[in-house]
């Protein structure tokens, strides 16, 4: 049995020892990185390509990504010519707000709302930010509708 606190990343076969936590004694059966998430498509990765550049300014060090509905999104808002909205923009908007405009804060965690024009009827968005470590101990932020986990 490996100490998960030196090696954050658990594999099958791995029992949980921490006590307090709600897994406390579970055996883990699968493990779904965060990597293969991004190469799967349920996450798309904020912190290279285009959007780089905005989320190390909000949040220089973290890896930064978002779901792929939060992609769906703001890819409508983008792709609506009524509105001049752009990528970059748009997610400047996303995580300026995640920061600056909490409507219900936790540990770790955070609702916020954002104004999201062009992305359907509705305007004002509310969505959902989780910090956490990814499979190597990599601090971390995801950006996601309220309802994902």
């Amino acid at each position: 049995m490996r100490d998960l606190s030196r090696d954050p990343t658990p594999q099958p076969g791995d029992q949980i020892h921490q006590p307090g936590h709600p897994f406390d004694g579970f055996t883990v059966i699968s493990v779904y990185t965060r990597a293969q998430s991004i190469a799967d498509g349920v996450l798309a990765d904020a912190s290279t390509g285009d959007l780089a550049e905005v989320s190390a300014q909000h949040f220089p060090g973290v890896h930064v990504a978002m779901t792929a509905a939060v992609f769906a999104l703001i890819e409508q808002a983008v792709a609506n010519p009524k509105h001049a909205n752009d990528w970059r923009g748009v997610w400047h908007d996303v995580l300026h707000m995640s920061r600056a405009c909490p409507v219900r804060v936790w540990q770790g965690g955070r609702l916020f709302r954002v104004i999201i024009t062009g992305a359907g009827r509705k305007r004002l968005h509310t969505l959902k930010a989780i910090s956490h470590p990814d499979e190597t101990g990599r601090l971390c932020l995801t950006i996601m509708l309220p309802d994902e986990d």
